[in-house]
Formats: structure tokens, sequence, C-alpha cells
């Protein structure tokens, strides 16, 4: 009588990364509208430009304050990372747009992001503002981030992103990917 080794064995799916990423041109047309166009919200702005450039997550844009900040350094302190974030100065314009339209709401609200029912306290936004606010931009904000990381862990050591960013180095293990970048490899001409 043989025995089946394999049996109560199941096969998993591969581990890496697997989530919608957005294209270069995608990220420029992003780029230009929060950097460019007045009509869109200071909020928008915020949230959009910290996770494409910063790869900053929904939680470290609602919970940042103002005491976050240093303007003479121009950094921020996004959530739990070990390290101010420095801001170019395309992320800073849009961090001042959105501190004055948080002065015209003459509130004593610590956080840069705050709303009609957040004016009068002092809590951040809600998730579920926050999670919205970026619907008019058509991406939702953990695919910009995730766009982010996984450019950042793919062209740099991915132990030092995670150091940067105060993450498990096994978290930005997942966004490794698979396959080589067709333009990193070398043309035939050098062959």
């Amino acid at each position: 009588m043989l025995v089946d080794p394999a049996r109560g064995l199941s096969c998993q799916g591969p581990s890496g990364f697997t989530g919608a990423t957005l294209t270069l041109d995608q990220q420029r047309v992003l780029f230009r509208r929060w950097t460019t166009d007045p009509a869109v919200h200071p909020h928008e702005a915020l949230l959009g430009m910290l996770a494409l450039l910063h790869g900053a997550s929904s939680r470290e844009v609602k919970t940042l304050q103002s005491n976050d900040l240093d303007p003479q350094a121009r950094t921020a302190r996004l959530g739990d990372r070990p390290h101010p974030v420095p801001l170019d100065p395309a992320s800073w314009t849009v961090l001042e747009r959105c501190l004055a339209h948080r002065e015209a709401q003459r509130t004593d609200n610590p956080h840069m992001m705050v709303t009609r029912q957040t004016k009068s306290g002092r809590g951040p936004a809600s998730t579920a503002y926050v999670s919205h606010v970026l619907d008019a931009c058509g991406f939702p904000p953990r695919m910009i981030r995730c766009t982010r990381l996984l450019d950042l862990v793919n062209t740099m050591d991915p132990k030092l992103v995670a150091g940067a960013f105060g993450m498990d180095p096994e978290a930005t293990m997942i966004y490794l990917a698979d396959r080589v970048d067709p333009g990193r490899l070398p043309g035939p001409e050098s062959r």
C-alpha cells in the first residue's frame, strides 16, 4: 500500500505584492493636479502629495498636527517614523495651502486636516472622511502609497526603506517585484 506524502498539503499562491499601482503618466497627472489646480481641496492635495512622494499612509496624514512641522528645516514628523521627513518645495507649498485652509476655519484643533465636525474639538478627521478625500482624483490613498513603496523598495535596499518608514523589515519584502524592469537590463549593444 502506497502513502501519498503530499496529502494534507496545500500550495499557496505568490506572496508578493499583487495590488494595483499607478503608471508614471498617472503619477505625473496627479502631481500636476495637486500642485497647480487651485480648485483642488487642500486636504486632497496634502494627502495625495504626501502619499505620492513620501509614501505617507492615510493614518499618518490624518494624525499630522501643526506642531509636527518644522518650518525652518521644512520637515514633518509622520506617524511613527523615526526621523522627520524632509519635504520638497512642492510638498511644502501644498502643506502651506492646507495650513491656510486650517487658519481660515479659526480652530484650536491642532490637526492639519480639520473638518466641520472636528473644527470645535481637538480630534483628527474621521477615518471615513480621510478614506474619501481622494475620491475626486479617482485613485485610493492606498494605491498611491503602494506605488511609492513599490518603487522605493525595488530601487533601494528594503531594509533602509523599512528603517526610514518605521516598518518591520519583513513588511517591505512583499513589495519586492518578481520580475526585472526591462529598463534595467543591459541592451543588445552592451553584450
